[in-house]
C-alpha cells in the first residue's frame, strides 16, 4: 500500500531530488508540499516549487507556504555555494517560465491534509523544523492523529556539517526542533549517520542523464547541472568523495523499506543554549538500563545502501520515463 506523504522541504538540489523521486516512486503519494526557508529563501523556495509542478503536471497536489524565518528570531542563513543562489546548482531556469507572486499564507492547508487522511498520513520533514513545529503549536490535536512522522536532521556521535557537532536543518532553528523533540509521537530520525552515506556517485548521475537525455526527458535532464554543482561543493570539502549525498531522498525512501534500515531507540535531546553545542542533538546510545530522562525516539543507524541506490537509479531513469505529463 502507497504511503501518504505530507512533505515539508526547503527546495534546495537535495530538496529537489526528493520531491522528482517522490512523484515517480510508487510506494509512495504525495498528498501536499510545504515550501519554507531553508537552503533558499521562502519565495524561491516556492518558485522552486511551481517549477517543478510545470514540469510534471502535478497541480492536482497542493502547494502550501511554510515558514519565513526560524523561531531564533535570527535571520535565516542560506548556502549558494552548496545548492547555487536559486536551489538548482548549476541548471538555470528557462526564460520561458514565469512564476506567480511567490509568497502566500495558506499554511491552514496542513490542517484539512490531516483530517482528510486521519489516522493515514505520514509526515516527512527534509528542510528546517519551523514549519512542523508551527503545526504542533496551532493543530496539537490534529497532528496527533498524524500516522508517523520522518525527519531529515542531527547528527548522533558523528560529526556535523554547519559546526563540528550540528547539521543543518537543527541548526537553522533549535528551537523548532525542540518543540518536535518534546512533543512528536512515533518519530523517526534520519540524522547524518545514515544520510551522509547515501551517495549518488558521479557515474550513476552520468548514466541517469544518458537514459533521459536519449529520451529527451527534461526533468531527468535536471538532474545532472544540479548533482554536479552539488559534488562539487563535497569535493571542496571532502576530496576524495566519489559523489554528492542525497539526504532527503533516503530519508523518503526510509519510510516504506523498514527492513533495510538498523534503528536505535533512545532518548534524544536538542542544545538550544547559544554556544559551540547549539543545535547539536544529543542521543542517550549508552547500554545502561537508566538513561537520560529525554524524549525516546527512534533513530536511524545504519542502512542498506545498495538496496537504496538501486530503487534510486530505478526510479530517476525507468519510473520517470514510464510516465506521462498529465
Amino acid at each position: 500500500m502507497k504511503k501518504k506523504v505530507l512533505l515539508f522541504a526547503d527546495f534546495g538540489i537535495d530538496d529537489i531530488m526528493a520531491i522528482i523521486y517522490a512523484y515517480y516512486e510508487k510506494h509512495v503519494e504525495i498528498v501536499g508540499v510545504v515550501a519554507e526557508y531553508g537552503n533558499v529563501d521562502k519565495s524561491t523556495a516556492i518558485r522552486n516549487a511551481r517549477y517543478l509542478q510545470r514540469n510534471t503536471g502535478r497541480y492536482d497536489i497542493p502547494l502550501i507556504g511554510g515558514a519565513e524565518r526560524s523561531m531564533t528570531g535570527e535571520p535565516p542563513i542560506y548556502y549558494p555555494e552548496v545548492h547555487g543562489p536559486e536551489g538548482f546548482g548549476g541548471y538555470v531556469l528557462p526564460e520561458d517560465f514565469e512564476s506567480e507572486d511567490n509568497i502566500f499564507e495558506n499554511f491552514h492547508q496542513i490542517y484539512d491534509i490531516i483530517e482528510k487522511y486521519d489516522g493515514e498520513l505520514t509526515m516527512v520533514c527534509v528542510g528546517r523544523l519551523t514549519s512542523l513545529a508551527t503545526s504542533f503549536i496551532l493543530y496539537p490535536e490534529t497532528v496527533a492523529k498524524v500516522s508517523e512522522i520522518y525527519v531529515m536532521g542531527g547528527a548522533f556521535n558523528f560529526p556535523g556539517n554547519v559546526t563540528p557537532v550540528a547539521e543543518a536543518n537543527i541548526f537553522g532553528d533549535p528551537y523548532a526542533a525542540n518543540i518536535v523533540i518534546n512533543y512528536a509521537k512515533n518519530l523517526t530520525i534520519f540524522p547524518l549517520n545514515v544520510t551522509q552515506k547515501a551517495i549518488l556517485t558521479s557515474e550513476m548521475v552520468n548514466e541517469i542523464n544518458r537514459i533521459n537525455k536519449s529520451k529527451n526527458n527534461q526533468l531527468g535532464l535536471i538532474i545532472k547541472p544540479m548533482m554536479d554543482y552539488y559534488w562539487q561543493f563535497y569535493k571542496s570539502q571532502i576530496p576524495a568523495i566519489p559523489g554528492a549525498p542525497l539526504h532527503d531522498v533516503v530519508t523518503l525512501w526510509g519510510v516504506f523499506n523498514e527492513n533495510e534500515i538498523m534503528y536505535e531507540i533512545k532518548p534524544v535531546k536538542v542544545v538550544t543554549s547559544k554556544g559551540a553545542a547549539f543545535g547539536q542533538t544529543i542521543g542517550d546510545l549508552r547500554d545502561f538500563v537508566q538513561l537520560a530522562e529525554y524524549p525516546v525516539h527512534r533513530i536511524a543507524m545504519e542502512f542498506n545502501y545498495n538496496a537504496f541506490i538501486k530503487r534510486v537509479v530505478e526510479v530517476l531513469t525507468l519510473e520517470i520515463n514510464n510516465h506521462e505529463i498529465t
